[in-house]
């Protein structure tokens, strides 16, 4: 029986990538069934499977697909050779100039975001909650990148599947850290259902980032992962729910 493993991908990348759902793997139960997370309490020959299955999807080696301990910061690590699954730094954002490497986010809400010179042979991978949208992670895989050769001229970028602003709500914290950015980031609140909540737009404000950065070429996938449980993990809808285990999604690039 054939497998699909089923991915979204963004018209403006001109390379292999995918932003991948939680359809096509082998995990099961709360995993169920492309987990792509080895730190959580998934078997690690299905979480291995998974990946392996995303990075063949984009016909990428498995073997050279790398991802990272994310931490919800603004540190980037260029990729010149692939370690071995878990082994990697931590940090939020990749890059790579080496042809065949495939770089790999992990998001349960998060924006997974991905970039692409391909002109100066130079890709990279961003894990965006916003802690990392704030503290500057886009801006730094871009400025990582431009240390490859790359320049903002040529650079496209998408922001993949992440948590909408009609199911984002948030505290006052998270809004004052935004604002705290400049006051015109009020744009990306509105309204929330409770007394001093509101909704935060995570992927319009990465996307303003992006172009405030001198970003031309900006995609936003339009996608729910809270409210589209058919095809995506999501950490809010988990903590909604009570808790318990939960599954990552994974996106992916590579140059060819």
């Amino acid at each position: 029986m054939t497998v699909i493993v089923e991915f979204l991908s963004a018209t403006g990348l001109p390379v292999p990538h995918g932003f991948f759902t939680r359809r096509g793997g082998v995990s099961s139960g709360p995993f169920a069934s492309l987990n792509c997370a080895l730190s959580g309490k998934d078997s690690r020959g299905n979480v291995l499977e998974n990946r392996a299955r995303a990075a063949r999807a984009i016909d990428a080696d498995p073997a050279r697909l790398v991802g990272i301990h994310q931490v919800h910061g603004a540190d980037v690590t260029l990729v010149t050779d692939p370690w071995t699954p878990g082994n990697g730094p931590r940090a939020d954002a990749m890059v790579t100039d080496r042809r065949g490497i495939a770089l790999g986010i992990v998001t349960g809400d998060c924006a997974p975001v991905l970039f692409a010179d391909p002109h100066a042979g130079v890709v990279g991978a961003a894990h965006a909650g916003w802690r990392g949208a704030v503290a500057g992670v886009l801006e730094a895989t871009l400025s990582a990148m431009q240390a490859c050769g790359a320049t903002l001229e040529r650079i496209t970028t998408a922001v993949g599947p992440c948590i909408a602003q009609t199911s984002y709500e948030v505290g006052a914290d998270l809004r004052e850290a935004v604002l705290a950015r400049g006051p015109d980031n009020a744009r990306f609140f509105a309204p929330g259902q409770r007394e001093q909540h509101w909704q935060f737009d995570l992927p319009g404000y990465c996307a303003a980032r992006l172009a405030a950065a001198g970003v031309a070429t900006i995609e936003v996938l339009p996608a729910d992962t809270l409210t589209d449980e058919a095809r995506f993990f999501s950490h809010r809808r988990r903590t909604l729910a009570g808790g318990g285990l939960i599954g990552h999604q994974i996106s992916v690039i590579a140059l060819a």
